[in-house]
C-alpha cells in the first residue's frame, strides 16, 4: 500500500518540512557525485554500524577513536538509492506538513531529529553485532507518522495498491493504515532476526524505534493553540484531550 493523499487541511506553510526534504535531496545528490569508494566510506563513517557502538575495539580497528555517535544523527540524511530517497521524502511530505502545522516549526524540527536519534539507538540495541551500515530518514519519519497517528486518527488516507500491474485506489482511516504499517515493521523485524540477524536490507527496528519514540514524545512537543478553535473532523480524541 502506497499512501497518496490525506484529508487533513493545513493552516500554515510547512517551512521545516520543505527544508528537511531539500536537505535530504541535496545530500543524496552529493552522494551520487562521489566516486563509489568514497561513497562507501562516507556511508560507513556517517551511517550507523551497530558493532562500532557496542564494541569500541571494532570502532578503533576501523580507524575511529571510539563509537561514532554523530552517526545517530548524520545517518538520517543519507540514502541508498532513488527509490529510497523518493519513498522517504514523499512520506515525510505527506505526513510531516500536518504534524509541523500542529507542533510549530521549531518543535517539529527538534521532534524529527530526536525521533531519528531514538530510532538509531533502538537499531543499535537490537542489531548489536551487525557490521552493515544503516542509513536513511525512515526512523525519523516513523516518529512523524506516529505523531500523525495520534493527532489525526480519524483522517482519511488514500492509498494505491497495485494488483496485476493495475493501480487500485482505496480510502481508509489513518489509525488503520498507520497501525497496520507499524505491525508490519514489528513482525518483519522479528522475522529478520530469526532468519539472518546480521543481514542487510531494510532497518525494520529503526522504523519500530522511531515510531515508539514518536508515540512517547508527541504530547510533550505539542503546544496549546494561541487562538482556540473548533476541532476539524480529522482531529480525533487524542488531540482534543490534549487541548483542554
Amino acid at each position: 500500500m502506497f499512501p497518496i493523499q490525506t484529508s487533513v487541511v493545513r493552516r500554515h506553510p510547512p517551512v521545516v518540512t520543505w527544508y528537511l526534504i531539500g536537505l535530504n535531496v541535496a545530500f543524496f545528490l552529493m552522494e551520487l557525485a562521489m566516486p563509489p569508494a568514497a561513497r562507501e566510506q562516507l556511508v560507513h563513517v556517517l551511517g550507523i554500524v551497530p558493532q562500532w557502538f557496542t564494541d569500541p575495539e571494532a570502532a578503533r580497528a576501523a580507524g575511529l577513536p571510539g563509537p561514532p555517535w554523530w552517526g545517530l544523527l548524520t545517518s538520517t540524511f543519507l540514502h541508498g538509492g532513488f527509490l529510497h530517497v523518493f519513498g522517504n521524502m514523499w512520506t515525510l511530505w505527506l505526513f510531516g506538513q500536518y504534524v509541523e502545522d500542529r507542533m510549530g516549526p521549531l518543535r517539529f524540527l527538534l521532534f524529527y531529529l530526536v525521533c531519528g536519534v531514538g530510532a538509531g539507538i533502538v537499531h543499535v540495541s537490537v542489531m548489536a553485532d551487525s557490521t552493515v551500515p544503516a542509513i536513511g530518514a525512515s526512523g525519523a519519519i516513523a516518529g512523524v507518522m506516529a505523531a500523525y497517528y495520534l493527532m489525526f486518527p480519524l483522517s482519511r488516507i488514500v492509498v494505491m495498491v497495485p494488483i496485476l500491474f493495475f493501480p487500485f485506489f482505496f480510502e481508509m482511516p489513518a489509525w488503520y493504515f498507520l497501525g497496520f504499517w507499524f505491525l508490519i515493521q514489528l513482525f518483519s523485524g522479528a522475522f529478520s532476526l530469526a532468519a539472518m540477524p546480521d543481514a542487510g536490507g531494510i532497518a525494520f527496528w529503526a522504523h519500530v524505534g522511531g515510531f515508539l519514540v514518536g508515540l512517547a514524545l508527541t504530547r510533550p512537543f505539542l503546544h496549546a493553540p494561541r487562538h482556540p478553535r473548533a476541532l476539524q473532523g480529522d482531529e480525533g480524541v487524542h488531540f482534543s484531550a490534549w487541548q483542554r
